[in-house]
């Protein structure tokens, strides 16, 4: 029997209305999927397949238009709120994967009472229905975006809340920490001020050395994220399309022994202990009126000015290859290709002997290569962090190393507390003051 149209979510929040899209990628597959959520999915799924499903069951059926014509087969899902993705009641219609089938399904949905979704919209609602948090509903993003295993499985360790969990670890040491503190602002006894003084100080040694390394793993993550932007730059025919055929593993580069080969920026990406790397082989910079290698030497310091690492690359048989200025703020390797025409040839100190024709060295500039980004493999697991992590927990670390100089105030050391918590708060979700005084009430005898 169909189940009466309803809202389970806060009541203080506007009823929503009823969403529907194409959740598989546009294209022709074996199999498509029209998702809808909202409290008109009872209607939407009477209309298009005669009633509503058993929750949680496949049911084999015919999807129907709104004059009643069959425009596929396939499996309805039903899944009543609150237990749904969203948290609403969510239908799921799977059939062939053709795209004329798809736009008719939707349209059925539509002409049942949904509208299109917007982009992301049904993650939101997962978020504003409290079925994940803001982390959480991240990670469904980067689990869809990863370039590599190794980010595939940091997405999936935040979308099942590893890193909220962080997070929220962090928060309830300076929930305990605040809470101490306001006692001793509330109630301030000058014996016990000591006692209390040296008891912040531990508590926030504990917070800060743990701030740490949520940051570290954080930092580790967001490479896996964004992967690297590495840019082979130096003089004509020192060797960059061949050290780039070889790091990529095959001929991707045209090599000739013609100066000025490469005009344009060519871009390879590869795989480096899980991270995505764009190598880009770019115009050998030199003096030249040739108008067309003023243009890719132009390209080439465009490329400089916003790479990860730079490949500094010489000819380790030509005492005299030396760089334009590299821009300042990018991290710089060395790189001397041609060491198999010069058996004893020594690159200087932080420098790297290679050959793109023998392979000798190449495996030692892979590593330097994701260290000089500041990959560091420590075997432990990494959050798949965003810009905006990264800036909330740098700012948090920032409020906690100024409370730690504002141990004799303790207003101030409060404050500074306060903005911390609110920093970290940003990346799950809100904190609010009630749960602070349940905290102090919870852990104090106030009224004693």
């Amino acid at each position: 029997m169909p189940s009466a149209e309803r809202d389970d979510r806060d009541p203080h929040l506007p009823a929503p209305d009823t969403i529907a899209a194409v959740a598989t990628p546009a294209g022709r597959g074996g199999i498509g999927i029209v998702r809808a959520s909202g409290p008109a999915v009872s209607r939407i799924a009477k209309q298009i397949v005669g009633g509503t499903p058993r929750p949680r069951s496949a049911t084999f059926t015919s999807f129907r238009d709104a004059r009643g014509q069959v425009i596929d087969e396939g499996i309805a899902l039903y899944f009543p709120a609150p237990h749904s993705y969203t948290g609403e009641d969510v239908l799921e219609l799977q059939g062939h994967g053709g795209p004329v089938v798809m736009r008719l399904l939707l349209a059925a949905c539509l002409d049942a009472g949904a509208r299109l979704a917007e982009p992301g919209e049904f993650t939101r609602r997962a978020f504003l229905g409290g079925r994940l948090d803001l982390a959480q509903a991240e990670a469904v993003a980067d689990l869809i975006d990863a370039a590599s295993q190794e980010a595939a499985r940091s997405a999936v360790r935040s979308l099942s809340g590893e890193f909220s969990a962080a997070i929220d670890a962090l928060r309830a040491a300076l929930v305990e920490l605040r809470a101490l503190t306001e006692a001793q602002l509330d109630f301030p006894e000058e014996e016990l001020e000591g006692v209390h003084r040296e008891a912040a100080t531990q508590r926030l040694a504990r917070v800060q050395a743990a701030l740490e390394d949520v940051l570290s793993r954080s930092r580790q993550g967001s490479l896996l994220r964004t992967g690297m932007h590495v840019v082979l730059a130096g003089q004509p025919n020192v060797g960059k399309s061949s050290l780039l055929n070889r790091l990529a593993g095959e001929e991707r580069a045209i090599v000739t022994p013609i100066p000025g080969t490469t005009r344009d920026a060519l871009r390879e990406t590869i795989h480096i202990e899980g991270i995505a790397i764009v190598l880009v082989d770019t115009a050998g910079l030199r003096e030249s009126t040739d108008e067309l290698e003023q243009l890719g030497m132009a390209r080439t310091r465009s490329e400089l000015e916003r790479s990860d690492v730079v490949l500094a690359v010489h000819d380790a048989t030509s005492a005299a290859a030396r760089l334009d200025p590299i821009p300042s703020g990018n991290a710089r390797l060395d790189v001397y290709n041609k060491v198999d025409l010069t058996p004893n040839f020594v690159p200087p100190p932080g420098g790297l002997g290679v050959s793109a024709k023998t392979g000798q060295g190449i495996a030692e500039l892979r590593d330097a290569i994701v260290k000089a980004a500041g990959w560091r493999s420590t075997g432990e697991s990494t959050f798949l962090a965003r810009d905006r992590h990264l800036r909330a927990l740098a700012a948090a670390k920032g409020h906690l190393a100024r409370a730690w100089s504002e141990r004799e105030r303790w207003e101030l050391f409060a404050e500074e507390l306060r903005l911390a918590h609110d920093d970290l708060s940003t990346i799950t979700g809100a904190f609010t003051a009630d749960d602070l005084l349940g905290e102090i009430f919870g852990r104090f005898c106030i009224g004693k």
